[in-house]
């Protein structure tokens, strides 16, 4: 076609579609613009940076690695680059970086992803949960003053697999029986009221003690109120860490204690996260619950709250490696 025909087939779109035709040229022009230096390339560069092998700060340019500035190290004899340690080491097409990330902060599905930036469907699901693990729960240290945390359950899911070692279910059907059994795919929620938070699956069945302690790998810090629904594990919990637990009934109408203790904010966490699951998604995979509550979390507690939600997803997916690079 020349570029006549191609003007007047664009004018005879509609608004959505001239829409639609622009952000994939948009997208288009992404794809082919090179790597942008990054903060963690900059820090290196003027010596703010250290090895992330042995944390020695006393190394040397050595070359590139495809186009990537490698680094050696004096002491230990290792090389580097910006991207060792982190879900980016050994990843081809960083130029579509940004892109990607501006997609999936878009909720976008790994189909329109593939078709966007012209990648295989599983390069772009492999990427999807290479970043998701990259993220992190708080652990409980951070937390302080009243602490809710209640469980909630999902049917156990195997979405996926092509080798079923029972009946498959019918979209959007629950599992046989009443009452929690090991059908059920458990998930932990505990927030404090200053919006830090932790999402953890933690196995199948009813709650256990144990498993609470596991979701939360260091002990909630003295002087905080836990308060949670009555089940005993929770009570055993706050007696093995000394902190005061509040208990709430709502099976017996009792949703408020003292006007202030109740477990509502996890409660919405629940019902907002179980529209998020099954309506973004139609559901996932059980054994991917955890990445996905991941990315939940820094929706909740950090992405709503920014301009640039894909910049602030790309910085906290690389920073929370264990690297010891100084970050500007």
């Amino acid at each position: 076609m020349t570029y006549n025909e191609i003007l007047s087939a664009a004018q005879s779109l509609s608004e959505t579609e001239r829409q639609s035709l622009l952000q994939a040229l948009s997208v288009g022009n992404q794809c082919e613009a090179t790597v942008p230096e990054s903060s963690r390339l900059s820090a290196s560069l003027g010596k703010q940076g250290c090895c992330p092998h042995c944390g020695s700060n006393r190394y040397y340019r050595f070359g590139k690695d495809h186009g990537t500035q490698r680094f050696k190290c004096k002491d230990c004899g290792r090389t580097f680059t910006e991207y060792t340690g982190t879900w980016q080491q050994k990843l081809h097409k960083k130029g579509l970086v940004k892109a990607y990330m501006q997609l999936m902060s878009e909720q976008k599905s790994l189909d329109k992803i593939s078709a966007a930036l012209h990648i295989n469907k599983k390069t772009a699901f492999d990427w999807r949960h290479k970043i998701l693990r990259s993220l992190k729960q708080d652990e409980g240290s951070s937390f302080s003053g009243i602490t809710e945390s209640d469980e909630t359950f999902f049917d156990k899911s195997d979405k996926g697999c092509r080798h079923l070692k029972r009946k498959p279910r019918k979209r959007g059907g629950g599992t046989k029986g009443k009452g929690i059994s090991k059908d059920k795919a458990t998930v932990i929620v505990t927030a404090d009221r200053k919006n830090d938070l932790n999402m953890t699956f933690c196995g199948y069945g009813r709650l256990t003690k144990k498993e609470i302690t596991e979701s939360l790998r260091t002990p909630l810090p003295q002087g905080t109120v836990l308060c949670s629904d009555g089940h005993v594990s929770y009570k055993g919990y706050a007696m093995d860490n000394h902190i005061e637990h509040v208990v709430i009934r709502a099976d017996l109408g009792r949703h408020v204690k003292r006007g202030f203790f109740h477990i509502q904010h996890v409660n919405s966490l629940h019902n907002r996260l179980k529209k998020w699951l099954n309506g973004t998604f139609w559901g996932v995979a059980t054994k991917y619950m955890q990445d996905y509550l991941n990315w939940f979390k820094v929706k909740e507690t950090v992405l709503k709250f920014c301009n640039d939600q894909a910049d602030e997803l790309l910085g906290l997916s690389m920073n929370h490696y264990n690297v010891k690079f100084a970050t500007v």
